[in-house]
């Protein structure tokens, strides 16, 4: 039977319609395909990715695993340190000399661990305990002979014996100088307490607050959770208690006083060049009399002796003069680096006067105004003046146009 023509149109339209649909459809899925292609890429990268990092992480804690395993096989550090002229051992210990030397260091060291068994802290490792005493071994010596504590060769034999108990105590002579053991001791405890192996510091500072200060700036830097305090005297010092310091009390170690230096006479020295004349500002006070008593108990100077700061340390042990005590007055009370037990003649007086007005104000230094005014002691106009060499290169300690204020 033959197809009409009608029919045959017809399905030859529905043949290209079901051609284009199946072709959008192609399409569609073509795109759906590119899609999902796409996506299972980002998915491959993203996988590979997170794997890298996990094999980064798995690494670094390997690593860590095996720091900790080298850091658990090291000992851990238990360190005593102590101001050896603030902190003095006990007499009966000293006169016997070695053996005494050695108690002392038995007495210590069983302190120490009786208090770090007591002390609730969980401990890694091993521990190593070690001892520093930094002193100035002359003064020591001569302060101790002098209250008949003991002999300079008993004082010798005793640090023998408190060394040789173990390889690990340490006696350091710093020398001459004020502030020799303080700063040592204060370098030692700011090295010391940042190392993490450290897992306590032992210190003895005396009853002063010489070390408040450092006390203070450890607080600061987060360090004082690994010192505690070794009482030497039975009065413990207002920083321990301030900064609420773990103590740790040895009763018979130390002596319960505290032991002032000998008196020393500085040995004359040139003046040359020394102009006695008194400049404005740097007046004599009643801290030094013009009349000097045989009977005085202060420490006479020798006339000769040059009073500049750098030719006085250079020369002798002894502090040089407080300017500000004796020309104005000193606010540093017992903490002043300088001395205040000298008697001056006038003519010292006004030696240390004029070398005062060469050292800068500090107010005027910081660009400020002094409020003490003409009874400053220290310089407020350059000694040189307008040739100043320093002035011309811009780098004069006398700011403010004092420079050119000289005529």
């Amino acid at each position: 039977m033959a197809t009409s023509p009608v029919a045959e149109v017809n399905l030859s339209s529905a043949t290209i319609k079901r051609n284009a649909d199946l072709e959008n459809r192609l399409a569609e899925l073509e795109v759906e395909l590119a899609v999902w292609k796409q996506a299972h890429a980002t998915a491959i990268e993203g996988a590979d990715r997170e794997a890298k990092a996990l094999k980064g992480r798995l690494a670094s804690l390997n690593s860590q695993v095996a720091s900790m395993e080298t850091f658990m096989s090291q000992s851990l550090l238990v360190l005593c340190v102590i101001d050896g002229d603030a902190c003095i051992f006990n007499d009966l210990l000293l006169r016997q000399g070695h053996e005494g030397g050695r108690q002392a260091a038995q007495q210590l060291t069983r302190a120490v661990a009786d208090y770090l068994t007591n002390e609730d802290v969980h401990v890694l490792g091993r521990l190593s305990f070690w001892v520093t005493i930094y002193f100035n071994k002359a003064i020591l010596a001569s302060v101790l002979e002098r209250h008949k504590l003991c002999s300079p060769e008993q004082l010798d034999a005793f640090i023998m014996g408190f060394s040789q108990s173990s390889p690990r105590f340490v006696l350091v002579d710093v020398g001459y100088g004020k502030d020799a053991t303080f700063t040592k001791i204060t370098e030692y405890l700011q090295t010391y307490l940042r190392f993490p192996q450290t897992q306590r510091i032992f210190f003895a500072g005396g009853q002063e607050n010489t070390y408040a200060s450092t006390i203070a700036a450890l607080q600061n830097d987060g360090l004082l959770g690994k010192v505690a305090f070794l009482e030497a005297c039975r009065a413990s010092p207002n920083y321990a208690q301030k900064h609420r310091l773990p103590i740790l009390t040895v009763d018979t170690l130390f002596i319960n006083q505290r032991l002032s230096p000998p008196l020393r006479t500085p040995p004359p020295l040139n003046m040359n060049g020394l102009s006695p004349t008194l400049t404005s500002g740097g007046l004599p006070t009643p801290h030094s009399p013009p009349s000097i008593s045989a009977s005085s108990t202060g420490r006479l100077v020798d006339p000769t002796l040059c009073l500049d700061t750098r030719h006085f340390t250079a020369y002798t042990d002894s502090p040089p003069p407080c300017n500000e005590f004796y020309l104005m007055s000193c606010t540093k009370g017992g903490a002043c680096k300088y001395s205040h037990d000298y008697i001056l003649t006038p003519d010292q007086l006004a030696t240390l006067a004029a070398n005062a007005k060469k050292a800068p104000c500090n107010f005027l230094k910081n660009g400020l105004q002094c409020p003490y005014g003409e009874r400053c002691c220290w310089g407020h106009v350059c000694p040189n003046g307008p040739k100043c060499f320093h002035l011309s290169k811009g780098k004069c300690w006398f700011k403010g146009g004092s420079c050119q204020n000289v005529r």
